[in-house]
């Protein structure tokens, strides 16, 4: 606001009115949405109040150093312990990630040697830009070959197709959100069986990892999501290769196969970054971690996998766990805790679910006494700083440092005042011709 603009009754009732549409999309700290959650359900966070705080959250020595995610989490599969986090309950895009959801809930519906002929219909909705197996109108497929184009190669297009056999993307998407509550995965909001990029589609490393956790528990999902290669149809008798993208399962791209890997599924818009969640066993013990958005290339976010897995089956060994994962279900079939929305909330997931809960009700008024405080602070600033003779403090270098400090916090702040359009999944990775490509 200039100097020659004084800040009037008026204006602050503005402000007042505007703060709940404001609000609608703002984060909300984690404490604040804690103590709501004890309020309503009597309990604190997801997995162990320690997971709800933003940071490092360990009790061991020897994490990797390098690790530039702006979230992870190692946990073991059996005993459901969370050894180390950061920022487990972030809650970001989780591109293809969200497809270890999908598979938990549509996969036991159908038997493998089950056969479908695809209709025009049911490649009409798959997003422009998505990763393709290569599925074709008029062509009859198995299940388990659809489901190895979800796996192996990520296909959108094969995804479509299974969501049209369970009755239809909608009916798909609200048993994935059933399934999620179910899991007791409350940062995911689920709004394409795809994990393609949308408004409010979200998940966190904690929600991932118990979709992963729950996913092997099913025979051909292990199956599915350890096979590295297999025969695609391509029209009447002849077939093609394809090749899981998976570069931990694989060793492409300059990395080596991590020993003892079991899956489980990558992820990559240019929304989200780079995703994964990745399961090993060493010793008799498997682990699970996951890594959402590192700062460098698609490399990263493998390696940094691999070396959280090496933590955990090191140093890890003797770690005192800093949570736990949910177990499926509730004693009582309710809501048994409620997951933060940590303070340093993402650019990539700034979008929230439609619709306005009580929780969100609340984020409003409390938006809309801060924003009339800050209207009043300003205004009684600017009258003393009138009765001194002074000038009143502009606002360009207070402002300077909020974008500072909120890339420092892990947003990314929009380039040209616009959203990047969303790019393909995978997009290094294009398949042969007959199939693996990404649609523009």
């Amino acid at each position: 606001m200039r100097e020659s603009s004084p800040l009037s009754r008026r204006a602050l009732l503005g402000l007042a009115a505007a703060a709940v549409p404001l609000t609608a999309t703002a984060p909300a700290s984690a404490a604040g949405v804690r103590s709501a959650g004890a309020r309503s359900a009597g309990t604190g966070v997801v997995g162990g109040e320690r997971l709800g705080l933003a940071g490092v959250q360990v009790r061991a020595a020897g994490l990797p150093k390098k690790l530039t995610a702006q979230a992870w989490l190692v946990a073991d599969r059996d005993t459901g312990e969370v050894l180390a986090s950061y920022n487990a309950h972030r809650r970001l895009a989780p591109a293809s990630t969200l497809k270890m959801l999908f598979a938990d809930t549509v996969l036991p519906k159908f038997a493998a040697e089950q056969r479908y002929r695809v209709t025009d219909a049911d490649l009409a909705d798959i997003p422009s830009g998505s990763s393709l197996v290569g599925v074709q109108a008029g062509t009859t497929y198995t299940v388990e070959q659809l489901w190895q184009g979800v796996f192996l190669r990520s296909g959108n297009d094969a995804v479509h197709v299974l969501a049209h056999m369970n009755g239809g993307i909608a009916r798909t998407v609200a048993e994935m959100q059933a399934r999620a509550e179910y899991l007791h995965a409350l940062d995911t909001h689920v709004v394409s069986p795809d994990g393609f990029d949308h408004k409010g589609q979200i998940s966190s490393a904690y929600d991932l990892t118990l979709f992963a956790r729950a996913g092997l528990r099913n025979p051909d999902f292990r199956r599915h999501c350890g096979t590295r290669t297999a025969d695609f149809p391509a029209g009447g008798k002849k077939t093609f290769q394809i090749q899981n993208t998976d570069r931990l399962l694989t060793g492409a791209w300059g990395l080596r196969p991590y020993a003892g890997l079991l899956g489980v599924k990558n992820g990559y818009t240019s929304h989200a970054g780079n995703t994964f969640t990745g399961a090993a066993t060493r010793g008799g013990r498997t682990l699970l971690v996951t890594v959402m958005h590192p700062a460098e290339g698609s490399n990263a976010v493998y390696e940094q996998t691999a070396a959280l897995l090496d933590w955990g089956f090191g140093a890890g060994r003797a770690a005192r766990p800093v949570g736990l994962l949910a177990a499926p279900g509730a004693a009582n079939a309710g809501r048994p805790t409620v997951s933060p929305l940590p303070a340093e909330h993402s650019a990539h997931a700034s979008a929230t679910p439609p619709g306005p809960s009580t929780l969100r009700l609340a984020e409003g008024a409390a938006g809309t006494a801060a924003l009339v405080g800050a209207g009043a602070w300003a205004l009684l600033r600017r009258r003393r700083a009138t009765t001194a003779g002074a000038p009143a403090e502009g606002a360009p270098g207070g402002r300077r440092g909020d974008r500072a400090a909120d890339t420092s916090a892990g947003a990314v702040p929009q380039q040209g005042g616009g959203r990047r359009a969303p790019a393909a999944e995978n997009p290094t990775e294009a398949a042969s011709p007959q199939g693996g490509r990404h649609r523009r």
